[in-house]
């Protein structure tokens, strides 16, 4: 059978401009093991972008696997409205030995833009209870991602994915400045004391009364370009928001289980949200859920007799799915027995530096910033300007066409080279990916 044909036949693929697979016809793949993905016909892809971002410790996983094995003889679903099970129970006592201070409260669903419209919602219903009902609208960072519910797309602030449909979103008050690579104030992120939080700042004292939440990604925009900012932002901006009573929401979906170098994004910081989202790396990638986990303050303003309508009406089919739940506490399992943060964050250094060492030279190379062990390469027409490559010659996506012929997935952003790859990468691995990169856009810039 023509695999190909038959995908094409049928699906519509995301985040995709489906005339490009006349070219570029999907890949179809068979198995996976560690950071390697195998096609129907033997060939290996390095996956250094870890699909999507949630594969964390690489592809079957025989520790995970065993566990949705033993979990799927016993219970595969069940309503979690008045009834729950041991697996859900289990995952949160575990999540607690990891969570930011404060943070013990916990509410599933199934998947990353779910958890930032629960997430939203519940910060407007605690204020509209707490004598606050004008607290109606939401501050967010430019160039923000936080998926692509309409909701979750209203707080993004990446026009690739929300500019079409603005006659449909609410109406988010956008706090600019966070652009280390080009800051307006001429510092850089390791040595300035976050000047561009004055635009927070305004922003606050012109709109908080009628703010009830501001949402960030902490430290790191992935869908803008991987960009990197300091924790110090963090640390003032929940100053902020408590002398104005203003929740702030973490989106760690993509920051969390050691992407940064800690478990947490947050953790850099040595503050605590008030309401934290969470996906992706919570089951390794295996499995589709997210948990919205909050504050007992919070959650105490929905605690009251039903009749009183203050209840949180908000649900998902398959909250608390216990498949999911047991790939979720085995990740948390490895990752404290194997030490794999600390683990991955002597690794980063060598990513890093050989990463620095490869690229940087290039003269169309503007920037090399990094995170534990995300890296990212931002491409610009001119380094002195830092002017970006003209968008509509697609450099990145020919880049990336390019690296699949020598088996490597790189999926850039727009012109940004990145790798976010499993937490488990050996040095070896590092070597040939990057290596592979650096041939790869040789041919396409200098």
């Amino acid at each position: 059978m023509d695999w190909q044909k038959e995908d094409l036949k049928y699906i519509w693929h995301p985040c995709s401009q489906m005339k490009d697979y006349e070219t570029l016809p999907p890949i179809v793949i068979e198995r996976g093991k560690g950071i390697n993905l195998y096609d129907i016909n033997g060939k290996c892809y390095k996956d250094v972008i870890s699909s999507w971002w949630c594969n964390l410790l690489g592809h079957s996983h025989p520790r995970i696997n065993e566990a949705i094995k033993k979990q799927v003889d016993t219970l595969e679903h069940v309503i979690f409205a008045n009834f729950t099970h041991k697996t859900a129970i289990t995952l949160c006592q575990k999540l607690m030995e990891v969570l930011p201070k404060g943070l013990c409260k916990f509410n599933f669903a199934d998947n990353g833009s779910a958890a930032i419209e629960m997430a939203l919602k519940m910060s407007f219903q605690y204020h509209y209870q707490t004598g606050n009902p004008q607290k109606k609208r939401f501050m967010a960072l430019a160039d923000a991602y936080h998926g692509e519910t309409l909701g979750a797309l209203a707080v993004g602030g990446v026009d690739l994915y929300s500019e079409l449909y603005k006659p449909l979103l609410l109406d988010v008050i956008r706090i600019e400045g966070i652009d280390c690579y080009r800051c307006q104030w001429g510092k850089c992120r390791d040595c300035c004391n976050c000047e561009c939080f004055v635009k927070a700042e305004e922003a606050f004292k012109k709109y908080a009364d009628e703010t009830a939440a501001i949402i960030v990604e902490p430290l790191l925009q992935g869908s803008a370009g991987m960009k990197v900012y300091p924790p110090l932002y963090l640390k003032k901006l929940r100053e902020l928001c408590d002398k104005y009573n203003v929740h702030l929401i973490a989106d760690e979906i993509a920051t969390g289980y050691g992407r940064t170098g800690k478990f947490f994004a947050f953790d850099h910081a040595g503050v605590s949200p008030d309401i934290m989202c969470l996906s992706k790396g919570l089951t390794g990638g295996y499995m589709p859920m997210s948990v919205c986990v909050t504050t007992q303050e919070i959650y105490d303003a929905f605690y009251d007799d039903y009749l009183k309508g203050k209840a949180f009406m908000h649900s998902h089919t398959y909250a608390g799915n216990p498949l999911a739940c047991s790939a979720g506490i085995e990740v948390l399992n490895i990752m404290k027995e194997e030490e794999i943060i600390p683990r991955a964050v002597e690794k980063a250094k060598y990513f890093n530096k050989i990463i620095k060492e490869k690229f940087l030279p290039l003269e169309n190379v503007g920037e090399v910033r990094s995170i534990g062990l995300v890296n990212a390469i931002e491409l610009v027409k001119d380094k002195s300007t830092k002017e970006p490559l003209d968008y509509t010659k697609r450099t990145g996506y020919q880049i990336y066409k390019k690296a699949l012929e020598k088996g490597v997935i790189l999926r850039p952003l727009g012109d940004v080279i990145y790798f976010n790859p499993p937490l488990i990468i050996e040095k070896d691995d590092m070597d040939f990916v990057t290596d592979v990169a650096l041939e790869c856009m040789k041919v396409f810039v200098r």
